[in-house]
């Protein structure tokens, strides 16, 4: 949270009222907005560290406010011993007019690039 609202809000506040801004500027252009937030440290304190809506930094309007809300999520930063190197999970945990749930994604991580990962069937 790099931006600021007026100096003599909280920052609760503050980020309530940047994120009703960019709502309204979407709105008004027309336009898709991203914003990035933190996450609480809220996140780290759960076992599997997945997040969710409730984790994102200083203020519940973001939540509030947003009209899809996307998370990345890698287990093999959290577990070593996992069997997803490199996987990436895309978490939709917000979508206003649209389904949630998520998608995993290959992280070239020499590229820092996300690739669809093939799938294959055996039937």
């Amino acid at each position: 949270q790099m931006m600021r609202g007026t100096s003599t809000e909280s920052r609760v506040q503050e980020i309530s009222e940047i994120s009703r801004s960019l709502k309204s500027l979407a709105r008004e252009l027309d336009i898709p907005v991203l914003a990035v937030s933190q996450l609480s440290r809220a996140v780290e304190a759960r076992p599997d560290q997945i997040p969710k809506l409730s984790d994102l930094r200083e203020s519940g309007s973001i939540e509030q406010d947003a009209d899809v809300v996307l998370f990345i999520y890698r287990e093999d930063r959290v577990k070593k011993d996992t069997n997803k190197p490199n996987i990436a999970e895309i978490i939709v945990g917000k979508h206003r007019n649209g389904p949630t749930g998520k998608i995993e994604l290959y992280f070239d991580e020499n590229h820092v690039t996300f690739k669809s990962l093939e799938k294959r069937y055996t039937e």
